[in-house]
C-alpha cells in the first residue's frame, strides 16, 4: 500500500525565518510548531542548562503577553501547547482550533521579538528553583534516573558538548546573571535561526498574510556562532565501568554504545536491529533473559539519534531477585554479539519493519507530528521532504546491513556499562517492573 506524501510548501522570509506551509483540511484543527536550531551542545562550559532554562521562560510573559498568560490563552481558546528541549535543538508547539491559528501565531511572534522585555531578575530567580525541582524530582530522587546523565558522561569527552545533560549543571544555572541569559536569547532566539511549520486546516495565503504581519519585522541576528567541529572516532577505544550504589528496588544494568550520527544509512540499520532486539514481547532479548531464562525483570535498548560527531545505542536490563548481574550482563551481551555475527531471519526483519512502519504511520497520521517532523527534517538536514522518504530508509534496510553496523558498534572497547545496586538490601517483594525509566526523549514543561 502506498503512503501518502505529505504536500507541503517551504520558503523563508526576508529576516531568514523559514515557512513550511502543509494544508490539511480533514478536521479543523491546525498545528503550528517552531524550531530554535539551538540547544544543549550550543553551551559553553560555565553557562549549561540555558536551553532548557528558555523552555520554561518562554512561557513566562513578553511584551504584551502578561506571565503564564501564553498558556491561559492557548487553554481558554480550546488548544494545547508544550515545549521540549534536547541536545540539538528546542521547539515550542501549539495545536489549536483552526480559527484560532492567528492567535498561536501573534503568541509565538511576541515571545520570539519581546521575551526580554518581560525577562526579570523575579521571573528569572522563579524558573530557576523550578529547573533544580525537575533535577531533583526527574533524576537526583528517581530511581535510576541518574543514568543517562552517566552515560552521556562517558560517551563523549569533557570538552564535547553532548558530555553533560540537557538541564545543565545546577552550579551554572545559580552562577547565571540576567544580563547571561538575555545574551543567551538574543544569539539564537532569532528568526534566521527558527523554522515554523503550520499543519492543518488553514488557507495557505491567509496563513502566509499572517506570518509575514507578525514574524516579518522581526530582526535577523546575522552572528549567530558557528558550531566547533563536533566529530570524535567512531568507538570509544576501550570498555568504560561504573558500579551506582542508588536507593533502587533491584539491580539494573546499563548499557551505552557509540554510534553513527542521526541520518546515517548505518542508524536506521541500527533502529531496526534495536526492534529485532528488544521491540516487544517478540523479541530476542524478551524472549531469553523474561521469558525463557527468567534473569531478567524488563529489557530495552533503542537509538537516541544525534546529528554532532555520534549518536548513542543505550539500553537495559533489570535483574531479577536471586540472579547474579554477572550472568544478566553475559546473556545480554552475548545477543548483542550474535546480532553482529549473524543473518537475522526474514520473519525477523519483516516484523521489526512492520512494527516500525505502524509507528512511522501512526504518527503521520497526526497534524502535531508532521509538524514536528517537518521541523525537524529542515531543522537537522536541511531537507523537510525528508518527511517523506524517512520510512521507505527503514524498509530498505537489508539483513547484511544490520549485521555490518552491529559488528562495528556492539564492541566490547565501545561499551559503556553502569551497573546500579541498592544502597541498602531489598526487601524480598521489592521487585516492581512497572518502575521503569524514562527514555530521554526531551526535557519537556508540564504545562
Amino acid at each position: 500500500m502506498p503512503v501518502p506524501e505529505v504536500r507541503f510548501t517551504d520558503e523563508r522570509l526576508p529576516n531568514g525565518l523559514r515557512l513550511i506551509l502543509a494544508e490539511d483540511h480533514l478536521v479543523p484543527v491546525v498545528a503550528v510548531n517552531v524550531w530554535y536550531n539551538v540547544g544543549s551542545k550550543n553551551e559553553v562550559p560555565g553557562k549549561t542548562g540555558f536551553a532548557h532554562l528558555f523552555e520554561h521562560v518562554m512561557f513566562e510573559g513578553s511584551a504584551h503577553v502578561g506571565k503564564a498568560e501564553h498558556v491561559a490563552l492557548v487553554q481558554a481558546a480550546g488548544g494545547t501547547m508544550n515545549g521540549s528541549t534536547w541536545l540539538d535543538r528546542t521547539n515550542y508547539y501549539e495545536t489549536m482550533p483552526s480559527h484560532q491559528l492567528e492567535l498561536a501565531l501573534w503568541l509565538e511572534a511576541d515571545r520570539m521579538g519581546s521575551l526580554l522585555d518581560a525577562l526579570s531578575q523575579e521571573n528569572l530567580d522563579n524558573q530557576r528553583e523550578v529547573v533544580k525541582n525537575e533535577k531533583r524530582w526527574s533524576y537526583d530522587n528517581r530511581p535510576y534516573g541518574t543514568w543517562n546523565e552517566k552515560l552521556q558522561a562517558h560517551m563523549f569527552p569533557e570538552d564535547h558538548p553532548y558530555h553533560h545533560p540537557t538541564i545543565g549543571s545546577m552550579a551554572d544555572l545559580d552562577a547565571a546573571s540576567l544580563e547571561d541569559v538575555g545574551a543567551f536569547f538574543r544569539t539564537y532566539y532569532a528568526p534566521n535561526n527558527a523554522v515554523l511549520v503550520l499543519v492543518g486546516d488553514f488557507e495557505s495565503a491567509q496563513a502566509r498574510a499572517w506570518v509575514e504581519r507578525y514574524f516579518g519585522g522581526l530582526a535577523a541576528n546575522p552572528a549567530i556562532p558557528r558550531l566547533r567541529d563536533l566529530s570524535v572516532p567512531p568507538v570509544l577505544g576501550e570498555e568504560r565501568r561504573e558500579v551506582v550504589p542508588d536507593k533502587v528496588p533491584l539491580p539494573r544494568l546499563y548499557f551505552g554504545f557509540r554510534a553513527p550520527v542521526y541520518g546515517d544509512e548505518r542508524f536506521d540499520a541500527l533502529e531496526v536491529g534495536a526492534q529485532i532486539l528488544a521491540g516487544g514481547k517478540g523479541s530476542r532479548l524478551y524472549h531469553r533473559l523474561v521469558r525463557d531464562e527468567r534473569i531478567a525483570q524488563d529489557v530495552a535498548l533503542f537509538a537516541l539519534g544525534f546529528v554532532g560527531g555520534a549518536s548513542v545505542v543505550a539500553g537495559w536490563a533489570t535483574v531479577r531477585p536471586g540472579i547474579t548481574l554477572e550472568r544478566v550482563e553475559k546473556a545480554f551481551e552475548e545477543e548483542l554479539e550474535r546480532i553482529g555475527r549473524d543473518l537475522v531471519t526474514d520473519d525477523e526483519l519483516t516484523r521489526a519493519k512492520a512494527l516500525l512502519e505502524t509507528e512511522e504511520l501512526g504518527a503521520l497520521g497526526r497534524v502535531e507530528e508532521r509538524a514536528d517532523r517537518l521541523a525537524m527534517y529542515a531543522t537537522l538536514f536541511d531537507d523537510p521532504d525528508l518527511i517523506n522518504h524517512q520510512l521507505g530508509r527503514y524498509l530498505a534496510v537489508t539483513k547484511e546491513g544490520i549485521r555490518d553496523a552491529s559488528l562495528a558498534v556492539f564492541r566490547p572497547d565501545n561499551r559503556v556499562v553502569l551497573t546500579y545496586i541498592p544502597d541498602t538490601p531489598p526487601a524480598d517483594d521489592a521487585s516492581n517492573p512497572d518502575e521503569l525509566p524514562e527514555v530521554p526523549e526531551d526535557e519537556e514543561i508540564a504545562a
